[in-house]
């Protein structure tokens, strides 16, 4: 029986079923729909337009839902199946991460700053939906991406601590960026200007892997070039 549970969870299905019992029971929220009319109205903080999601609202400045016709969920529905395919795609892809992981990171950030600043500057849905899609799919490939490269440099015992870390920081900056850019204390920008600021940031971190991954490979080829010489001299 020992020999059997051994050979069972050193299996790609079993990790694979564990991890999407738990993105299921994680996304799935049957209380919400009862707890919004508690949540909301004119004696509350919030309003409905706000328990929605920013690309939502962009949607609804766009292609108001009272006079057009949309296609919201379909495409967030889509867009979710898009992200986990690209996340199961990067086990398949043969790739040296560590002398092109940061690469990879500063390409697709810089496709999700294209993305968002699609979203800004057109005007028509179906551009918009387009360019969501693609920042989805770009966005669950660089999350991927990002904890792996992570994880490989990490004993296990340190991933709950470095991983809660991370969950933290993004908190906080997130929770940052809505003060300054959202909330009427701070700059209260309409939700297209919004989707600028959020491209300008995508495209800042993209740089910093850009320069940062340059530096690597230059490095590296440089530290191969020079035992190459080495190696030739004796």
């Amino acid at each position: 029986m020992g020999c059997w549970k051994q050979e069972k969870s050193n299996t790609w299905t079993f990790p694979t079923l564990i991890l999407c019992l738990y993105g299921f029971f994680y996304m799935m929220k049957p209380s919400e729909p009862f707890l919004t009319p508690y949540l909301t109205g004119p004696d509350k903080n919030l309003t409905t337009d706000e328990v929605l999601n920013y690309v939502q609202v962009l949607w609804d400045f766009q292609a108001p839902s009272h006079s057009s016709a949309v296609y919201n969920g379909a495409v967030e529905a889509l867009a979710t199946f898009l992200g986990s395919v690209t996340s199961m795609a990067v086990g398949y892809v043969k790739v040296n991460w560590d002398l092109s992981g940061e690469l990879v990171l500063g390409i697709f950030s810089a496709m999700d700053a294209g993305s968002l600043f699609l979203m800004y500057f057109t005007g028509n849905i179906w551009a918009c939906y387009a360019g969501y899609l693609a920042f989805k799919a770009c966005y669950m490939l660089l999350i991927t991406v990002a904890t792996f490269q992570i994880a490989v440099n990490l004993s296990m015992e340190r991933y709950a601590l470095m991983f809660g870390f991370n969950t933290f920081v993004a908190l906080v900056i997130q929770t940052i960026l809505t003060v300054i850019v959202v909330d009427s204390r701070g700059l209260g920008l309409d939700i297209s200007t919004q989707f600028l600021i959020y491209g300008s940031y995508f495209a800042v971190i993209a740089g910093i892997f850009l320069i940062r991954s340059t530096y690597t490979i230059i490095s590296i080829k440089c530290s191969n070039t020079s035992a190459a010489g080495e190696s030739t001299g004796h």
